[in-house]
């Protein structure tokens, strides 16, 4: 049985091997070759795995928006929690290892160009959960769309900076319970179903938008 490392193996140490050197000679200075030789790989191989070395950088994130987009495509009786369950499912990935992201955040803050991204990639987010709610909930109107995306993708963001800014853990409970805020201000937070009667009688928050009180309706219709 060969002792090569597993793709996954390169990957971490290459992207370990780039954040020390981005820390040390900074991200503009350094270079493939340079990474490559770090890690212990060609400098082929570095670019079988990553684009460039921002793509390093962010590798996480690509990963994680490709696992939110197939977690998001496999439909949701609960579209909104769905969507703060994929934003739960990135801020835990990063919480598992605190230290490597404060690393990588502290290289991000150093180089204007990752900053740009950083912009991008987070949009990235939001845009994904927007038209996801919009293909979940025919009928929603685009402004309760992109407003719950980006309330999520901004709620999000502070808990995870708080988390990288600062040398204790924040639990994801933390992020969940800023998540719930967000539901209750859209009036979306499902509450305890009523009993089953022949007639049901159903109250909404005037805030909560038309196609969460149909999707509602419909549940309790077809229940």
């Amino acid at each position: 049985m060969s002792d090569a490392p597993s793709a996954p193996d390169t990957r971490t140490a290459v992207i370990a091997a780039a954040l020390d050197l981005f820390a040390e000679h900074g991200f503009e200075s350094t270079s493939v070759e340079q990474i490559a030789q770090a890690a212990g790989v060609s400098r082929s191989t570095f670019f079988r795995q990553f684009g460039g070395k921002d793509d390093v950088v962010f590798a996480d994130h690509e990963l994680l928006l490709e696992r939110a987009r197939a977690w998001l495509a496999i439909g949701h009786d609960d579209p909104w929690e769905a969507v703060c369950q994929a934003s739960l499912d990135v801020y835990r990935h990063f919480a598992a290892d605190p230290d490597l992201a404060r690393r990588r955040y502290a290289v991000v803050r150093g180089a204007p160009a990752l900053r740009d991204r950083e912009i991008v990639t987070v949009f990235r987010y939001e845009r994904l959960f927007d038209e996801y709610l919009r293909g979940a909930l025919p009928g929603i109107d685009p402004v309760d769309a992109v407003g719950f995306s980006a309330a999520v993708t901004a709620v999000h963001n502070h808990v995870l900076r708080r988390l990288l800014r600062g040398p204790k853990r924040v639990p994801a409970t933390t992020l969940r319970q800023a998540l719930d805020g967000v539901r209750r201000r859209y009036g979306v937070l499902a509450d305890d179903a009523p009993a089953e009667d022949d007639v049901v009688v159903a109250a909404f928050p005037r805030r909560m938008p038309l196609a969460e009180i149909t999707r509602r309706l419909r549940d309790e219709l077809d229940g």
